[in-house]
């Protein structure tokens, strides 16, 4: 369950960060909806998680997974293409986060 937990966390967070720009500074009703009420559903979950895997690698595969996918959601929808060493920068965060996964030991499996 901790690790649907935090992929509910994840996406949350996604949605929220994706909607913060459609929200144009908090002018717009429903996007401005969406970031206040994605960024406590991930908060809640996130909290869930740590109950079980220490706060600092919640916090890198949270944040490392999320940077992934917003970034994924600004080249789909915003059509903001990330130049060469932002992939590069990207591809190293994904890494991080598989090393942590396969090979740290304070986090069970």
């Amino acid at each position: 369950m901790t690790y649907l937990y935090l992929a509910i966390a994840i996406i949350a967070e996604v949605a929220a960060t994706s909607a913060l720009k459609a929200s144009e500074e908090f002018t717009r009703l429903v996007p401005s909806v969406i970031v206040v009420v994605g960024y406590c559903i991930a908060f809640y979950f996130l909290t869930l998680v740590l109950r079980v895997i220490p706060i600092g690698i919640t916090y890198a595969i949270w944040s490392g997974v999320g940077i992934v996918l917003v970034a994924l959601v600004g080249f789909l929808l915003y059509k903001q293409t990330p130049d060469m060493p932002a992939i590069i920068g990207m591809g190293l965060i994904i890494l991080g986060v598989v090393v942590i996964n396969v090979f740290s030991k304070t986090i069970s499996h």
